[in-house]
């Protein structure tokens, strides 16, 4: 099942929001998206995982510190039991009108800037650097 790896079109919904109905509808929507991904019956993870997320933006991105709590939340249950197992979380933001260089970047983020639109790429995969400081 790992790494399960996904985007979602943007803009997201930070935790800062005020509207708590397009918080929860976000969610749901983020939650869609790794569904879709998952194969069916496959059960959330029990082991310790790392968390990334960036956001490929075109005029304005909110906090990425602020991006992260909603999509780890919407993916308990799901993905993993509970979003305390998540050990790193990496968050970035990049112009989606950026210059860049690609190596080995995953189909579903190529994907994404075919689209042309903001969107997220979220990637959640084993945690191994136990011993790492």
């Amino acid at each position: 099942m790992l790494p399960v790896e996904f985007t979602i079109q943007g803009p997201p919904v930070s935790l800062q929001t005020r509207n708590r109905g397009r918080l929860q509808a976000w969610k749901a929507e983020v939650r869609q998206a790794a569904q879709a991904v998952l194969p069916n019956g496959v059960q959330p993870l029990a082991n310790d995982v790392t968390f990334s997320v960036t956001y490929y933006y075109d005029t304005h991105s909110p906090d990425v510190d602020n991006i992260i709590k909603p999509i780890q939340d919407a993916l308990v249950g799901l993905v993993y039991l509970d979003d305390d197992q998540i050990q790193e979380t990496k968050s970035r933001k990049k112009d989606i009108n950026g210059s860049y260089r690609i190596r080995n970047a995953a189909p579903i983020v190529v994907e994404g800037f075919i689209n042309g639109v903001d969107f997220l790429h979220v990637r959640v995969e084993q945690y191994t650097n136990q011993n790492d400081l």
